[in-house]
């Protein structure tokens, strides 16, 4: 089951009826004479115009579908014997994983108590028991995106350094929402690349979405924001995804672009989500970048990209142990559509699989 999402209301279509022609001698027939009219004085009046106050627009709740990952996530255990006597070699495939040190001897110690508590000794039994353990300490209350609480525009801003997959990423969950049947815009404030315009712009046009794109080359990334806002509330958009650059040489350059982002942004609308995209390949170089960015950018979800191209996926664990963060996304692929919500207990099943 997806998890509930509140959208705009789709206006039902208008049935307008026909008109009928009436022919001309019938119109005769009904036709009165008009009467005579005396002429009346002319009296000025000065009429306040109306100001039109458009009603809120109806929201629906909808349950978005359900998307599996597992098959794309590398298993821990293609080459390692798992066994009662083996056990302590689960440690180093943990922390090869990048699960962390602290985080791979305990998880060995409560596999190993669960097990003797159990009566566990077989493969599949030990596997489970991990699983299990993955699932219980990786499970979440937010781990979903905060599409629920009404505020439309959701805003979204995507935060990472170049090269993590942050504009493949935004084209995939705008084609998801897209075909949920939400309105999407996409604001490219990533103005200090212009290729990065270009390929926002590819992935706008393949999932649907309306792009707001700088108006000049080098345009101040919060005023594309800030027109991002308006064009998502002019057009009634349910969400707006909004792109930003991704330099890490300067921290206080960085905080200061996110933090005008943020400010020009919050004058119309609420900020749903800071979503932070990490490339999973790149293995503890991506728990450095978190740590940095959450530091300046105030995020509350990750988007973990290329999740299929490594053996690494231990990096969720430590992501969420060390920084408290959520991972709520994930994606195993290039396509559009390789792209799911993360799921602790699929997630478990992949790995230990």
């Amino acid at each position: 089951m997806g998890f509930l999402f509140w959208k705009k209301k789709d206006k039902p279509e208008e049935i307008v009826a026909p008109e009928i022609e009436v022919p001309a001698e019938k119109k005769k027939l009904f036709s009165k004479p008009k009467p005579k009219v005396e002429p009346q004085p002319v009296v000025e009046t000065i009429v306040e115009p109306e100001i039109e106050v458009l009603p809120e627009p109806e929201k629906v709740e909808v349950v978005l579908p359900k998307r599996t990952f597992a098959k794309g996530i590398k298993s821990l255990f293609t080459r390692v014997k798992f066994d009662p006597e083996n056990l302590d070699e689960l440690e180093d495939v943990l922390i090869q994983a990048d699960f962390g040190v602290d985080a791979a001897e305990q998880i060995v110690a409560e596999v190993k108590a669960r097990a003797k508590k159990t009566g566990a000794e077989t493969e599949t039994e030990l596997k489970a028991i991990l699983a299990e353990l993955i699932t219980e300490n990786l499970t979440r209350d937010d781990r979903e995106l905060n599409l629920s609480s009404g505020q439309l525009p959701y805003v979204v801003l995507v935060v990472g350094v170049n090269g993590v997959g942050k504009t493949t990423t935004i084209g995939k969950l705008a084609k998801y929402l897209s075909e949920a049947g939400s309105k999407v815009v996409i604001a490219a404030a990533d103005t200090f690349r212009a290729a990065a315009v270009e390929q926002i712009a590819t992935w706008a046009d393949r999932s649907g979405a309306t792009l707001v794109r700088p108006k000049t080359e080098g345009q101040d990334p919060a005023s594309v924001a800030f027109e991002g806002t308006e064009v998502a509330i002019a057009t009634q958009a349910d969400v707006l995804i909004i792109d930003t650059a991704g330099r890490l040489q300067n921290k206080v350059d960085l905080m200061n672009e996110l933090d005008k982002i943020r400010r020009v942004v919050e004058k119309n609308c609420v900020i749903a989500e800071v979503l932070l995209v990490i490339d999973a390949t790149t293995g503890q170089n991506g728990m450095v970048q978190a740590k940095a960015f959450a530091e300046v950018a105030k995020v509350t979800g990750v988007a973990l990209t290329k999740l299929d191209g490594t053996a690494k996926g231990g990096i969720v664990y430590s992501i969420q142990r060390d920084l408290g963060i959520p991972v709520k996304l994930v994606g195993v692929g290039e396509g559009i559509a390789d792209f799911a919500f993360f799921e602790a207990s699929e997630f478990a099943r992949g790995l230990v699989s």
